[in-house]
């Protein structure tokens, strides 16, 4: 190898050739990586709201890195709160990548300064959300709708600010038993005030689809096509669960054709006439599960969760 010494004679000749080191450097392209499994399970602090009497929510949600594993983490050494009870409420079944509001734990009028922390450790690596009282982290509806990709950051409207959240209700006994292979009912009503207004016509066209496949993102959050949908998933439970008939993913799949609010290409779908959904579940290994139900409007949500025992 052949070193050749360069004679610098001035300033600014150094400060050039800093320059062209830097740029070098910063124009190399960067190759970014995606999983579909192995990594771990980022816990995410959202942000809180009041309570009319006093006490305070403290909402929760989490980034799994992974596009395909759903990792089951029992409540215990790997999956707690502190101070207090381990069992928050929090979810033991998490699916693929961002999830943003997923559950929310009550913390007392007299709370204070104190942190309540979030620990998970999935795959091997331990990551924790620490959430406080903070005003900066004081969410509200249009927070909440701008986070999730309802609207751009720090936008709002009359039909926003008039939005109230769905309703959802899983009709029926709370706590259901069943058998492995054996279809459960899981007949749902869903109640709306129809805001916000749909964006997507019911029908594409190729060119539609063509020039929404080409344009350029809007905003700078993520984007989310409002419409309203019912998503059923497993909260809590280790066996794998298939719904029938298939349902829009709770979770931010950007992929178009993910049957995704956050695809570029989903379309909200057809509503029944009288709210209620009729879905079937059937699980494929015996356990206790709890199901959980999410309507969505696009910009605010509403959550149930059923119970379902399944034996041999």
């Amino acid at each position: 190898m052949v070193v050749r010494s360069i004679e610098i004679n001035s300033k600014a000749t150094m400060v050039a050739l800093l320059f062209l080191l830097l740029t070098s450097f910063t124009t190399l392209p960067v190759n970014a990586q995606t999983y579909r499994s192995g990594q771990h399970v980022e816990p995410a602090f959202e942000g809180w709201r009041p309570n009319p009497d006093g006490t305070f929510n403290m909402m929760f949600g989490y980034m799994n890195e992974n596009w395909e594993e759903e990792p089951d983490v029992a409540v215990g050494e790997n999956n707690f709160f502190a101070p207090g009870e381990p069992d928050q409420g929090q979810p033991t079944h998490f699916l693929p990548r961002r999830n943003r509001f997923t559950f929310e734990v009550t913390v007392p009028s007299d709370w204070g300064d104190r942190e309540l922390v979030w620990t998970l450790n999935v795959n091997g690596v331990e990551r924790k959300a620490f959430a406080t009282l903070r005003q900066d982290y004081l969410v509200d509806n249009m927070v909440i709708a701008s986070e999730t990709g309802s609207l751009g950051a720090g936008t709002s409207s009359p039909e926003s600010r008039a939005n109230v959240p769905p309703v959802v209700t899983i009709q029926g006994d709370s706590v259901r038993v069943v058998r492995v292979g054996e279809p459960v009912d899981l007949s749902t009503h869903v109640w709306d005030d129809g805001l916000p207004e749909r964006r997507r016509d019911p029908t594409n066209t190729s060119e539609e689809l063509e020039r929404r496949m080409m344009r350029r993102p809007t905003q700078v959050t993520v984007g989310k096509i409002n419409g309203l949908f019912l998503s059923l998933n497993v909260y809590r439970g280790d066996g794998n669960v298939s719904f029938d008939p298939p349902l829009p993913k709770p979770w931010e799949d950007t992929r178009s054709a993910a049957n995704s609010p956050w695809g570029e290409l989903w379309l909200p779908p057809e509503l029944p006439e009288d709210g209620v959904f009729n879905v079937t579940a059937t699980f494929d290994e015996p356990g206790s599960y709890i199901l959980w139900a999410r309507a969505d409007d696009g910009g605010l949500y509403h959550d149930a969760y059923i119970t379902v025992h399944v034996e041999e």
